[in-house]
This record gives structure tokens, C-alpha cells and sequence, in this order.
């Protein structure tokens, strides 16, 4: 084709020869065999599916909400309720945490606390005796009448019938006062004499107030009395009963009757 051609236009003779290869590429069509090579299409899960996947996820995640905050409400509660608990409800928490007792003892341990508290809600006298503490409390409800010191006699000694010694269980509970006795006369056993290194006498005597001026009598042999006379072979508190001083006891004579409460502990 002859260049002098005035058919042929001047841009069209001269815009191929002197166009860079930098400008062709970018705006120019890539062959196929230069084009990029893209991998194969990836597995892609019904919509569907995703959509029940992004469900359940959602319901976990408001379920676990949920109950974390019943967790949180629970436990709250647990912590106001131990803190706003009454005073004698944590003293009991506290000593019987410390206390190395058997199931059965324990019980009873439990059961003489808890009546302390139920009977500090009502309107009478009662007697608690603390034999940790050895203190005798002689109470009206809630209020706090009159304190003594408290001495806890020894066990009683029990002997079975083969002759082996057996150690009594410590006494605890609530007890309603059986009688209310005023100088009674006592016929102190024969081992109550030779605990007192005294020769037995026979027959043994009856001593008017061999136990005290002032007994309260408990159940089958336990006591609460006051400090026996100098011809008493008792020294002290009689085994397995206790002892308060005799002024207290006077000052509180005239409030106990038999149907006075006593709780020991």
C-alpha cells in the first residue's frame, strides 16, 4: 500500500508505530493465554444452611445470657441472705463449723440452736445453757434478763453389765423443766462417797439439801442446782448435771417453773 495514499489518514498511518508497549497492554484486550489463572470455585453452602447455622448460633448465644444472669441472681441472693441473716443464726453457722462431732451429736447440736432462736421470737423465760462457753443465760424472747458462770459436771459414770466402763454422750438439746425443787433431800450414791474419799456409810443417808438450795431437775438424773452444802459429799457440780452460784439462781427463782424451756448446748 503505497504511504502516499490520501485515503489513508495521517492519524491512523502514524498512532500503531508510535504507541508504547506499556500503553498497549493497558488498554489493549489480554489474550487468553496471558490472562490470570483463577482457581477452581469453592464449595458454597445453601443459603439455607446458613442461614439455620446463624439461627442456632443466636439462640446459644441467648441461652448462655440467660443463664449466666439466673447464675448471677442466684448467687446474689445466697450472699444477701447469708449477710442479712440474724445475728444467732451466723454464731451457730460459725461454732458448729468448729466442732468435731459425730452425725447423731451434731444433730442434736443443731437441733438445741436452732430451738434458741425459735424461742427468742416468742413471749416467755427460757434457759440456755452453754456448755462451750460455760455460761448460763437466762432469757425473756430476744432480750438477755440475767448472765452466770456455768460449771458443767463430769460424766456419770456408766458401767455395763460385763463390767466395762462406757463413756456417756455429752448432753444437748431442749428440755422442758420437770420439777422445781427448793432444799429437796438427796441420797447421794455410794460412788458419790468414794469420789469424795469418804468412808461409804451404810445404809447410805438422805441429806436435805444434799444438791443445793435450788434444783431444777432436767430429766432422768440431770440437774441444774445450786452449789451443795459442806455436808454434802458433792463436791462441785454433780456428774452429768451442772451448776450455777446460788445468787443467780435466787434471783431468777421466782420466773422458772415446769413449764419453763432449757436449751443445752
Amino acid at each position: 500500500m503505497n504511504e502516499s495514499d490520501p485515503s489513508k489518514k495521517w492519524w491512523k498511518r502514524t498512532v500503531n508505530p508510535r504507541v508504547s508497549g506499556i500503553f498497549a497492554l493497558r488498554t489493549g484486550y489480554l489474550r487468553i493465554s496471558q490472562a490470570v489463572r483463577r482457581p477452581g470455585k469453592r464449595f458454597r453452602p445453601p443459603l439455607t444452611a446458613s442461614l439455620v447455622i446463624l439461627l442456632c448460633g443466636i439462640v446459644l448465644g441467648a441461652a448462655a445470657t440467660v443463664h449466666r444472669r439466673h447464675l448471677d441472681a442466684r448467687f446474689g441472693a445466697s450472699v444477701v441472705a447469708s449477710a442479712t441473716a440474724p445475728f444467732e443464726i451466723q454464731r451457730v453457722r460459725r461454732d458448729l463449723a468448729g466442732l468435731a462431732l459425730d452425725e447423731e451429736s451434731l444433730q442434736r447440736e443443731l437441733e438445741a440452736r436452732l430451738a434458741v432462736v425459735d424461742a427468742q421470737e416468742s413471749a416467755a423465760f427460757y434457759l440456755v445453757l452453754d456448755t462451750k462457753a460455760n455460761r448460763l443465760s437466762f432469757r425473756y424472747g430476744d432480750r438477755l434478763v440475767r448472765e452466770a458462770p456455768l460449771t458443767v459436771g463430769p460424766p456419770r459414770p456408766i458401767t455395763s453389765a460385763s463390767g466395762e466402763k462406757l463413756s456417756p454422750a455429752r448432753l444437748s438439746g431442749a428440755f422442758t423443766v420437770r420439777q422445781k425443787l427448793e432444799r429437796p433431800a438427796w441420797k447421794p450414791p455410794a460412788w458419790i462417797w468414794e469420789k469424795a474419799g469418804v468412808a461409804v456409810p451404810r445404809p447410805l443417808p438422805e441429806i436435805r439439801g444434799g444438791l443445793g438450795r435450788y434444783v431444777l431437775v432436767l430429766a432422768d438424773d440431770v440437774v441444774l442446782h445450786s452449789p451443795p452444802p459442806p455436808e454434802s459429799p458433792l463436791k462441785g457440780a454433780k456428774p452429768g448435771s451442772f451448776l450455777a452460784p446460788e445468787a443467780d439462781l435466787a434471783a431468777i427463782w421466782k420466773r422458772l417453773g415446769t413449764e419453763t424451756r432449757v436449751y443445752v448446748f
